[in-house]
């Protein structure tokens, strides 16, 4: 990480040169010369870099000096900081930026809340000034040192000469377990006595848990169980945590129960007399007292039920009193082999294949039957084209390195020295992540921005650059489980395998650290940890919130990670020390998300360096004023903060801030009007437009979202009912949110007035719109713009109650999924709904498609929509397709051509669906529910038009 953290450190120094020659921004005079020297040095000490890495393996006194060069730019990155921060602060004060929004003015000087504490410029620019030169002193010292090594000049990892397209990441990675998984899928169903436990044993990435999700998702298990349970353990081990987790795949939500004993009575009471599989994944302790109370409660299952463990140890095994123990083998030569080329070879030409065959199966052979090796090595060959490059890793030295006992160590090594700079660093910060941790990919990237990893130039914006980052190691295999958005193939989350994260934590030891906070060490839980910069503490389900934290003064990430959910009624609370923030002095990110928090303490305002705030899922009903003086903050968290009720006045003084999440915050109702001054953000999970009565002055109107150009994905606005006209309306300027994925325009309160009408219209939106919802609209027409949203692929229009009519939704391109809900005043959809317009002067068809008018001798009324559902239109009577022209020219309407999916619900007097629909569309699936007319006259063999939906693969009726 050394390498990475150097990058960091050089970019600050040249925008802090810029600032004092071009910018003209001279906070420190006379440092200029310390700063080229700085420069200078640590672009020479970066060259041999990649050499010194490699050697620290096997020379201690390499990784001693690695780590004193670690520690330096870390110090020089916190001197640096403070300068940048004391910048942005004058900025900000001499302009009086956010001022008014606070009604007084700024009391306290920033630079009280600076770390350094002083009480002058004057003394602030001394201080800084005499800081760098201690650290230019000290890193003379380390490049002097670094000559008696003789390291080599070498450079490090480059981007993959190719990317593969994204569906190699479903690519099947099962090779070699054909007679296991034939073994436990026969043990599984075997009809035992009683509940039985069967154990899946084998080394560090030896591969099971692939073949435990072999027999997990295989058809015949799912099928002869009632209820299949899916619980990874891992270290530590909490049985509230496990029992929940259990619980909540039973109940589809986890309990609100804080008592083990409480817990596992439900779970026994949820699956008394039923047959139920349990698949406890990476199970480390060899507690037994820990398992009886699982074991008694599982127990009121149906004879036959199972437990499926996975485990390294067989000690494990033994103490769950398995029944049954498979030992996992490595994989046979051929199938080592099978299992690399399937990474190496994808999407490669048989020419090439041919050319590196020979040379990918002498690297297959060194990864010693391991499948995680394998894997690796193959995702690694998969990036480099030229035979020479395969040459280089097949002759490299690391093969000889056997520090670990799983002998997986050359091949993580060979796939992360292969990384360039960049990727090494945004890698090693995931070992900050607890083991088996579900990573979001989202939020790793603002994590990995927060601290400088992705400062790619003004011509890439850095989520866009970190999305990138996340992409190239999920394909060096460095990632897996992925999980993907159906509609647009982005990555959402992934996990580390166990392996891959103990190896991050071995090459960020005494930088990372994650400790398990018990009852008894949670209040000074870490008095004996060594100084580290990036520091997770893990919270019991009974652990106090920490009252301290020891050697907090260098940390630059500070996570308390704990597992409460925020309850709508909560008696019990905690609350976070002031002290703490007094020490955190240079941390950039902080997540205190989960721990039932009430109030957030005025301190907080003290961490100036701070650019990540995680407060989600918490219990707080406000923020002190002291979270706008975070002039750094670029991501504030405070999704499902059901409590709270309002934000600082002052945050228009968050200039930095980029995104501000505040996704289910039922009890938010108004916002601040500083939210316009944020030019800078791109996520703003909803705008609420207050009433004028309850708003007050201070609260947001709609055309404070003018300035914010710069949103992307998803916005909420709601509240639009207040809105008092199109004039207001026109202000939101909405044509030039360019960047927004999706749009949800919400008019409660309820409005039935034209106004209304005249508002929606004024809400022109920008063409590059993927999904629009509009729920609570009182008009009584739908806009004229709706129909130019070419690039639309979902809608929904939800209790849109006063329309009478559907706009001509056929006409739009793009459109997938149709969801229509709650329009009472709605009794027939017409061939309008089609949007193709006919009897024009040549008497042709003619259709718009959002661009112009144009002229077709085949017309397609939405051409690639592929699910519609329609519910509670308790009104509707009449659905008609017809299409009033020539013989010639009815045959030439395709409708709906591509839907697969129609549900029609709680439309009780609709009276039969259009047969050319059923005709035309190439319906697979058709469901039915409650409505009275159409059950009885399509269902099965006894309805009188059962005939017309007959060919339709998958229909229900109920």
């Amino acid at each position: 990480m050394t390498d990475a953290l150097i990058g960091v450190v050089l970019t600050q120094l040249a925008t802090v040169l810029d600032q004092q020659i071009r910018q003209q921004v001279k906070l420190v005079t006379g440092v200029d010369r310390e700063i080229q020297t700085l420069i200078s040095k640590l672009k020479a000490i970066q060259a041999v870099l990649t050499d010194a890495e490699k050697r620290q393996i096997n020379e201690d006194s390499v990784k001693v000096w690695l780590d004193d060069l670690k520690n330096a730019s870390y110090d020089i990155d916190d001197v640096l900081t403070d300068w940048a921060t004391a910048v942005l602060q004058l900025q900000i004060d001499r302009s009086g930026d956010g001022a008014e929004n606070t009604g007084k003015k700024k009391v306290t000087s920033f630079y009280f809340y600076l770390p350094c504490f002083c009480f002058s410029e004057v003394k602030l620019r001394r201080d800084i000034a005499i800081r760098i030169r201690k650290m230019t002193e000290d890193l003379n010292v380390i490049a002097t040192n670094k000559d008696a090594y003789k390291f080599d000049l070498r450079t490090g990892g480059e981007e993959p000469e190719r990317i593969r397209s994204t569906s190699f990441l479903n690519i099947s990675e099962i090779r070699g377990r054909e007679e296991d998984k034939d073994t436990l899928i026969s043990k599984l169903l075997s009809s035992d006595e009683g509940l039985s436990v069967i154990s899946v044993v084998g080394m560090g990435g030896i591969g099971k848990t692939t073949l435990a999700q072999l027999a997990y998702n295989c058809d015949e298990v799912t099928s002869h169980f009632d209820k299949i349970i899916w619980v990874c353990v891992s270290e530590p081990f909490e049985q509230v945590r496990v029992a929940k987790a259990i619980a909540e795949y039973l109940e589809g939500n986890a309990p609100n129960l804080a008592e083990l004993q409480n817990v596992l009575l439900r779970i026994s009471s949820l699956i008394a007399n039923k047959r139920l599989l349990l698949v406890l994944d990476d199970v480390w302790t060899e507690d037994q007292s820990k398992w009886e109370p699982f074991l008694n409660a599982l127990r009121s299952g149906a004879s036959g039920s199972k437990i499926l463990v996975t485990a390294r140890n067989e000690k494990i095994a033994k103490k769950m009193r398995s029944a049954y123990t498979i030992r996992l083998g490595q994989l046979s030569r051929l199938d080592c082999w099978s299992l690399f080329s399937q990474f190496a070879f994808y999407e490669r030409s048989k020419e090439e294949c041919e050319q590196l065959e020979d040379i990918g199966r002498k690297i297959a052979d060194k990864c010693k039957g391991l499948p995680l090796a394998a894997k690796t090595v193959g995702s690694l060959m998969g990036c480099k084209n030229a035979a020479q490059a395969w040459q280089d890793v097949l002759d490299s030295d690391i093969w000889e390195w056997e520090k670990d006992a799983s002998g997986l160590l050359p091949s993580l090594l060979l796939s992360y020295y292969d990384l360039p700079p960049e990727l090494k660093r945004c890698f090693l910060y995931c070992a900050n992540f607890p083991k088996d941790y579900k990573i979001e990919a989202d939020n790793l990237v603002k994590l990995w921005m927060a601290h400088g990893y992705l400062n790619s130039g003004a011509s890439v914006e850095m989520e866009v650059t970190g999305r990138k980052h996340v992409k190239n190691l999920v394909l060096r295999s460095l990632f897996q489980e992925v999980e993907k958005d159906k509609d647009t193939d982005n990555i959402v989350r992934f996990k580390m395998h166990d392996i891959v994260h103990d190896f991050a934590q071995f090459l960020t030891k005494n930088e990372c650290s994650i400790m398990e906070a018990d009852r008894g060490t949670a209040r000074r839980a870490d008095t004996t940890i060594a100084p580290v910069r990036h520091l997770t503490i893990i919270r019991g389900e009974d652990v106090p919130f920490p009252a301290s934290v020891g050697n907090s003064e260098k940390l630059h990430s500070f996570w308390v990670q704990s597992f409460f959910d925020c309850l709508p009624i909560v008696s019990v609370f905690d609350s976070a020390p002031p002290d703490l923030f007094c020490r955190l002095k240079y941390v950039k990110t902080l997540d205190l998300s989960r721990n039932r928090l009430r109030e957030l303490p005025m301190e907080v305002g003290k961490l100036m360096n701070l650019r990540y705030l995680n407060l989600s899922h918490n219990l707080l009903l406000e923020l002190p004023e002291t979270v706008c003086d975070l002039c750094n903050l670029q991501t504030l968290k405070l999704v499902a903060c059901d409590h709270l009720k309002r934000l600082p006045q002052g945050i228009g003084k968050l200039i930095s801030l980029r995104h501000l999440e505040i996704d289910r915050t039922e009890s938010l109702k108004v916002l601040p009007t500083g939210i316009k001054r944020l030019s800078s953000l791109r996520t703003l999970s909803k705008f609420v437009i207050g009433s004028g009565v309850d708003a007050g002055a201070a609260a947001c109107n709609i055309g404070d979202l003018k300035v914010l150009n710069h949103l992307q994905g998803c916005l909420r606005i709601e509240g639009l009912g207040n809105v008092a006209d199109s004039c207001e309306a026109e202000k939101t300027e909405l044509k030039n949110k360019e960047h927004l994925s999706d749009l949800h325009l919400s008019f409660n309160p309820l409005a039935k007035a034209d106004g209304t009408t005249e508002v929606v219209k004024a809400l022109q939106l920008h063409p590059n719109l993927q999904f629009l919802q509009m729920k609570s609209y009182g008009g009584t027409l739908f806009p004229a713009w709706m129909i130019s949203l070419t690039n639309l692929k979902k809608l929904r229009l939800l209790e849109c109650q006063g329309c009478t009519s559907l706009p001509p939704l056929g006409k739009l391109p793009s459109l997938e999924t149709l969801y229509i809900e709650h329009m009472q005043d709605l009794k027939c959809v017409t061939g309008e709904f089609l949007g193709i317009d006919i009897g024009n002067n040549d008497g042709g068809i003619t259709s718009t498609n959002g661009r112009g008018r144009v002229s077709s001798s085949a017309i397609s009324a939405f051409p690639k929509l592929k699910k519609l559902t329609v519910s509670y239109m308790r009104n509707w009577e009449e659905w008609d397709v017809t299409v009033t022209v020539g013989a010639a020219g009815e045959a030439a309407i395709r409708i709906m051509p591509c839907l697969r999916y129609l549900k029609l619900s709680h439309c009780s007097k609709l009276k039969m669906l259009p047969q050319p629909l059923l005709q035309m569309a190439p319906l697979n699936k058709l469901r039915i529910h409650s409505c009275t007319i159409l059950q009885q006259r399509y269902q099965k063999g006894i309805g009188e038009d059962w005939i017309k939906i007959s060919h339709i693969p998958k229909s229900r009726i109920s």
